[in-house]
């Protein structure tokens, strides 16, 4: 299983990385000016739609019922119950991206009520939403195609996925805006074509698997209706997963609100700050729940519930091996990170200031965060998609709360704060809950294990809490110094912290080893 997990976070890794080169040239063209503000919001709006309808609710409820029809249906009828599930999908993403065309105007009014204020800022993002927001139907079909692929353990193509979205978007920064007046148009209309493509890349390899839906509506046959019986079970499961799985998503959504109230640059700020938060997050968290999905939906299938019990025992390991020392790191670097990405063009010392005090708040959330990535799957393998919504809205209530407290008195900072707060309340209520329904219980030696990572996590902050110089050095430094102080500090912490686990007994090569 570690293997899959490596070729997911591998292809991820690479999608992270264009990410990054995304961002920069975002910081470098766009800066944290209203334009930046504009675009952020329109392409957060189908994004947020997109996590909780395709690659979100639906790919948790798909892939279970997808994975029962491999293991106890003949093909004819695993075949009939992808091409119906393609066709009624189809229906309800063009419903829905024509309504969400049609209704920008009131999106934008309802999502981002501060641009109102600005109407030059209000004009842009409504019109970069309209070409944003189909990118909903072409990635929710990718997501589709991705649980096809995923289930059939065909992990890295659905992987490589994300790299042609910032492909398409670094080559609009570059070669289309600079010769462009309107430059939300043209970003949002790099977003349209980048979903087509995602979607064309999925073919050949759904042809490999013979797996390629070829969309219906109505079930006439009788290996249709035996299909239409799962289309209906995953349709059931997709709506109360709806805020099991979108509960970052929301919080990020009530954020972008009331950050449009504050000062313009705030909703950048808070943009650039989680981008560098998910990189850890995509790179290992989402890469781990990937896996885990299909495999513990096979072993409840199977009704292994051992084998069930120790693959997430085996990943909250891993979360913790990986998220603990990653959320010191992201936080005591924060500074000198927005600083050597970002810090170009129009993003100025003031907004890698701003932007590294709300990575700071963001990083405190990091392993809450992730412990839902695998969590959230121990309830979706059993077909429980209630438990996790359940608990989602009460973290949703945290964050609102929290959010509104925070945002007026510390800025984007507070919001920052809120969402992290609602990520650990998720997570600690996931974890309780799945103790008493299933009866999961943590394999032994998890006292010395803690102990062993916080003193390795311990020695590593000692290190870069010593070695990483103040504000003021790494504004003054070079592009190139800053690269290679920053690519040290990251080696030499990640050296230290493994260095310090196996003298302190912990073989990190023989853990990943063992599902």
């Amino acid at each position: 299983m570690i293997r899959s997990v490596g070729a997911v976070g591998g292809m991820t890794l690479v999608s992270r990385v264009t990410g990054l080169i995304r961002d920069i040239a975002f910081a470098q063209v766009l800066g944290s000016g209203a334009i930046a503000d504009a675009f952020f919001v329109a392409f957060r709006i189908p994004n947020f739609l997109r996590r909780v309808f395709g690659e979100g609710a639906f790919s948790v409820a798909f892939v279970p019922v997808y994975s029962e029809y491999e293991s106890r249906y003949p093909p004819q009828q695993v075949r009939a119950f992808l091409n119906l599930m393609a066709g009624r999908l189809g229906l309800i993403l063009v419903a829905l991206t024509a309504a969400g065309v049609l209704g920008a105007p009131v999106l934008v009014s309802m999502l981002a009520p501060g641009f109102s204020a600005d109407p030059a800022k209000y004009e842009a993002t409504v019109s970069a939403l309209r070409l944003t927001f189909p990118y909903l139907f072409f990635i929710s079909l990718v997501a589709m195609a991705g649980g096809i692929l995923n289930s059939r353990e065909r992990f890295a193509a659905h992987a490589a996925t994300p790299v042609l979205l910032n492909l398409c978007l670094i080559a609009t920064v570059w070669l289309v805006v600079p010769h462009t007046m309107n430059v939300a148009i043209a970003l949002g209309g790099g977003v349209f074509i980048a979903g087509i493509v995602q979607l064309a890349f999925q073919f050949p390899f759904l042809w490999q698997v013979r797996r390629v839906p070829r969309p219906r509506l109505r079930a006439t046959t009788p290996d249709e209706r035996v299909g239409g019986e799962g289309v209906s079970q995953v349709f059931r499961l997709m709506l109360p997963a709806v805020f099991g799985v979108s509960i970052a998503q929301i919080n990020l959504l009530v954020n972008t609100v009331l950050a449009s109230f504050l000062v313009t640059g705030s909703v950048s700020w808070l943009y650039y700050s989680d981008r560098l938060m998910e990189f850890p997050l995509g790179v290992f968290g989402i890469a781990l729940a990937t896996v885990i999905l299909p495999t513990l939906s096979r072993q409840v299938a199977s009704s292994e519930q051992t084998a069930y019990k120790r693959t997430l025992d085996w990943a909250l390991r891993l979360v913790v091996l990986v998220s603990l020392p990653a959320t010191v790191a992201l936080a005591m670097l924060a500074f000198p990170l927005m600083v050597t990405l970002f810090h170009y063009g129009q993003f100025s010392a003031t907004d890698a200031s701003m932007a590294s005090k709300s990575l700071i708040a963001f990083a405190f959330g990091l392993t809450g965060f992730v412990l839902v990535k695998v969590l959230a799957p121990g309830f979706y393998a059993h077909k429980d998609t209630r438990t996790p919504a359940i608990i989602g809205a009460i973290a949703m209530i945290v964050n609102a709360l929290a959010a509104v407290s925070l945002a007026f008195t510390l800025g984007h900072v507070g919001l920052a704060l809120a969402t992290s707060l609602a990520g650990i309340v998720n997570a600690a209520l996931l974890y309780i809950r799945l103790v008493s329904k299933t009866g999961f219980q943590p394999g032994d030696g998890w006292p010395a294990f803690l102990a062993r990572v916080s003193l390795a996590t311990l020695i590593m902050s000692v290190l870069l809490g010593f070695g990483v110089a103040g504000d003021l050095a790494w504004l003054s430094h070079s592009v190139p110094k800053r690269i290679l102080l920053l690519g040290f500090w990251v080696i030499a912490g990640g050296g230290v912290y493994l260095g310090s686990l196996y003298l302190l007994g912990l073989k990190v090569h023989r853990f990943v080893e063992r599902p």
